[in-house]
C-alpha cells in the first residue's frame, strides 16, 4: 500500500478511536454518577448507624441512672425513718449525714442525666436529618439506577458497534506502523496529527522547516518532534471569498 493509503487508514482508525473514546467517557460519567450516589447513600447509612449506636448507649446510661435514682429514693425514705426514730444525738447526726449523702448522690445522678440529654440533643436532631437524607438518596438511587444501567448497556453496545471494523482497518497498516500508532495512542490519547502550515495541529508546536517541506512535497508519514504523534500534510482549506 502507498503512503496515501496508509494515511487514509490512519484517518479512519483515528476517527473510529475518537468515537470509542467519547463513548468510553460517557460510560465513565454514567458509572461515576451511579457510584457517587451509592457511595453517598452508604456514607449516610454509616453516619446514621454511628449516631444511633451513640444514642442507644446514652439512653442505656440514662436509664441506668434513673434506676439508681429510684433506688436512692427508697434509701432516702429509709434514712428519714431512721432520722425520725433516732434517740440520741449521735444517731441523729449519723442519719442526717446519710440523708445528705444520698441527696447529694441523687443530685449528681440528676445532673448526669441532664448532661446526657443536653449533649445528645444535637445528635438526636442529626439522626432525623440523616434519616431524611438516607430516604432521599435511596429514592434517587432507585429512580436513577435503572435508567443509568440501561444507558450504560446502550453505550456499551454503541462502543462495540463503533469499534467493530477496527481490526479490518488496522490490517491495512504495516505492523510496525500500527504498533507505533497504538503505543502513541496509549501515551497521548490520540496518535495522529496533521499539519497544513508548518505547525502540528495536535500540540501547536512548529515543525522543523525541513520536515515540513518534506511532508508537503509528497504523501509521507513522519512523527512530530514535539509530541511524537504520527504526522502528515493536508492541504489548507481554501479561504472563502465573500
Amino acid at each position: 500500500m502507498s503512503s496515501s493509503e496508509h494515511i487514509r487508514a490512519l484517518e479512519e482508525l483515528a476517527a473510529m478511536d475518537a468515537v470509542v473514546a467519547a463513548l468510553e467517557e460517557q460510560l465513565g460519567e454514567k458509572r461515576a454518577a451511579l457510584a457517587a450516589l451509592t457511595e453517598a447513600l452508604e456514607a449516610a447509612r454509616a453516619r446514621l448507624a454511628t449516631d444511633e449506636a451513640l444514642i442507644a448507649s446514652a439512653d442505656k446510661q440514662r436509664n441506668d441512672l434513673h434506676v439508681e435514682i429510684r433506688t436512692m429514693n427508697g434509701q432516702i425514705e429509709h434514712s428519714r425513718d431512721k432520722l425520725n426514730r433516732s434517740r440520741t444525738e449521735r444517731e441523729t447526726n449519723a442519719a442526717q449525714r446519710e440523708l445528705e449523702e444520698l441527696r447529694k448522690l441523687m443530685r449528681d445522678r440528676e445532673d448526669e442525666i441532664t448532661r446526657i440529654e443536653t449533649e445528645t440533643a444535637p445528635t438526636r436532631t442529626q439522626i432525623g436529618e440523616t434519616q431524611a437524607e438516607v430516604e432521599r438518596l435511596a429514592a434517587e438511587l432507585a429512580a436513577q439506577e435503572g435508567d443509568i444501567t440501561e444507558k450504560v448497556k446502550q453505550l456499551e453496545a454503541d462502543k462495540t458497534d463503533a469499534g467493530g471494523g477496527r481490526e479490518a482497518i488496522s490490517k491495512k497498516l504495516p505492523v510496525v506502523l500500527y504498533r507505533r500508532y497504538e503505543m502513541i495512542r496509549g501515551r497521548r490519547g490520540t496518535a495522529v496529527a496533521q499539519t497544513s502550515d508548518g505547525t502540528c495541529k495536535a500540540c501547536n508546536m512548529a515543525l522543523p522547516p525541513q520536515l515540513f517541506h518534506k511532508l508537503r512535497r509528497e504523501p509521507l508519514i513522519d512523527q512530530c518532534p514535539s509530541c511524537q504523534r504520527i504526522i502528515y500534510f493536508v492541504s489548507p482549506e481554501p479561504q472563502k471569498v465573500d
